[in-house]
């Protein structure tokens, strides 16, 4: 029985995933979580200036992360909501 269990805990010790953050990116997922509320802040107010930080804060988690495809997506965000405080003023 303990050999047996010996085996099972050794394949999940192989098959587990660990994910160790530096502290570079324990900061940037800080100050991603902030900028998502920022986010949620901008849709309650409709304040281009929440929403550019948001952005902005967002963008520094997904660059740490290297999630390229979700920078891209925030930086088509993040000039769309510039363009729209600059045509605002």
């Amino acid at each position: 029985m303990e050999r047996k269990r010996r085996w099972k805990y050794r394949l999940i010790k192989a098959l587990r995933y660990t994910n160790k953050l530096t502290s570079w990116q324990k900061f940037a997922s800080r100050v991603g979580y902030m900028g998502a509320g920022f986010v949620i802040a901008g849709q309650w107010t409709i304040n281009p200036i929440f929403f550019i930080m948001g952005f902005v804060c967002v963008i520094v988690q997904t660059s740490s992360r290297k999630q390229w495809n979700l920078v891209a997506l925030n930086i088509n965000g993040l000039i769309a909501w510039i363009i729209h405080l600059i045509n605002g003023i």
